[in-house]
């Protein structure tokens, strides 16, 4: 808990040092000169740097600033981008309040140019000093858990880990402490009255507590020891480890299912919950927001034109939505003009369009069939990029209930819910489509390895080349 105290009170400090110097810095002559607004800050009073409305200036912004960036004190373990990301939120929100007390005419507000140079040097300054002071449990490895839903596989674990564990999570059905009947004991610890190691760790409570538990141990290492690591609580505790940036451990056994870094030798091994360096993460959400926007303002005529055709031809909705599963098992709602007849699925159930295969599927309009060859369908799902659900590249992400089914036969096909889906992808590229799970699965997984921002370029290249052929070929049949 002193630790808790210690970020707290660095953080608050830190703060309100950045914020206060940021004011009085940008009514410097100096800073003035070198930003261009002298002329702007000519009419101020010469003592003013010096005086008590500089001083109740800066300690307005200080106080805003403080409050603003509230969220931030938590002593909560961050992976660098979402820190910095977190941090320029916060910060802009703190701006914006100053320009409303600005806007109100204060009396003592901060002076437009002071506020503009004084933002800029915030956005800098406040992301930064986050992510210098940001709690980095991963790289200590001394405050280890195990989390589990079953004693069989967290006894397993407990055998194969060489560092000290704290205690375990798990469902209370699995919990195996001395305040159980006897009977429970002996059954859960193969039918023998010995204690087993599991006995000999603290119980620290059940999955739905997992969060709570993460930030009030400080934990850094989470091994996972669940029975079966395909159901939805394993992927479950690899999210809240992700969020918090805590190292994930699996045994060896369950490797098929997760993205590892190859090691051998080891019965544990790493999860890579974040197979892209922050540099290349940001990189790739800078274009992703750069291209829904400019495609979402440059295709706006289009939009139109669509969303009439569709409504013209049989007064239905013009959207349609579904749900996908999105990273780590997680689900979205994603968006596309609608291309088949209003509830073409119930009657036939949720299926893949004949379509896909090379056939005609009966449910898709004379619309629907247009803008399926040429893609246009997709357009709404620039939305779901611009507010970070989907990327531009990354696997297509599937129906909850067709990525259940095509488990069935491509055993490993969960690894893809490493990476955030994406509106297209090197299986599409390849005209590979779900009725081709294992070679689809394999183009995915090439694009894991081998991804990075000038990949993703050149498979957006490919992509939109494809597209204006197929409008080609459309517009000489």
């Amino acid at each position: 808990m002193e630790t808790h105290w210690r970020y707290r009170i660095t953080g608050v400090f830190g703060t309100a040092i950045i914020a206060f110097v940021g004011v009085v810095l940008s009514n410097e002559p100096l800073i003035r000169s070198v930003t261009g607004l002298v002329p702007v800050l000519s009419t101020l009073p010469a003592d003013r740097a010096v005086g008590g409305e500089l001083l109740f200036e800066a300690t307005t912004a200080t106080v805003v600033v403080l409050a603003a960036m509230a969220p931030l004190y938590k002593p909560r373990p961050r992976r660098i981008l979402d820190t910095w990301m977190k941090a320029v939120r916060r910060t802009i929100l703190a701006l914006l309040s100053l320009a409303t007390i600005g806007y109100f005419d204060y009396t003592y507000q901060l002076p437009r140019a002071t506020l503009l140079v004084t933002g800029g040097f915030l956005l800098v300054a406040l992301p930064l000093w986050f992510v210098a002071i940001r709690r980095r449990p991963a790289e200590t490895g001394e405050r280890t858990i195990i989390i589990g839903d079953d004693a069989a596989p967290i006894r397993e674990i407990l055998r194969a880990v060489d560092r000290r564990v704290i205690g375990y999570v798990s469902p209370p059905s699995a919990y195996v402490g001395d305040d159980q009947p006897p009977a429970v004991r002996a059954r859960k610890t193969d039918g023998g009255e010995v204690p087993s190691p599991i006995e000999t760790l603290s119980y620290l409570g059940g999955l739905s507590r997992l969060e709570e538990i993460l930030l009030d141990y400080d934990i850094d290492t989470a091994i996972l020891a669940f029975d079966r690591p395909d159901r939805a609580e394993f992927f479950g505790a690899l999210d809240t480890c992700y969020k918090h940036g805590v190292a994930a451990k699996v045994h060896r056994d369950h490797a098929d299912v997760v993205l590892t870094n190859g090691a051998a030798g080891s019965e544990l091994v790493d999860v890579e919950l974040e197979p892209w360096d922050w540099q290349d993460h940001l990189i790739k959400r800078a274009f992703d927001l750069a291209f829904a926007t400019v495609g979402l303002i440059v295709l706006s005529p289009m939009i139109g034109l669509i969303a009439v055709a569709i409504k013209l031809e049989d007064g239905g909705s013009v959207l349609y939505s579904q749900d996908r599963t999105a990273t780590f098992g997680e689900t979205f709602t994603i968006y596309k003009f609608r291309s088949m007849v209003p509830d073409a699925e119930s009657e036939t159930g949720v299926k893949l369009s004949e379509e896909d295969s090379g056939g005609r599927d009966p449910r898709v309009t004379r619309t629907g069939r247009i803008i399926r060859q040429t893609h246009l369908d997709e357009i709404p799902q620039l939305w779901s990029i611009l507010v970070g659900d989907m990327s531009v590249v990354g696997p297509r992400p599937e129906r909850p209930t067709l990525d259940d089914d095509i488990e069935s036969t491509v055993s490993e096909w969960r690894r893809r819910w490493f990476v955030k889906p994406g509106l297209t992808g090197l299986a599409q590229i390849n005209d590979l489509t779900g009725t081709e799970p294992a070679q689809k699965f394999r183009y995915d997984m090439t694009y894991i390895r081998k991804q990075s921002f000038w990949f993703d370029l050149q498979i957006v290249v490919r992509q939109i080349w494809k597209v204006l052929g197929d409008l080609c070929k459309l517009t000489h049949g």
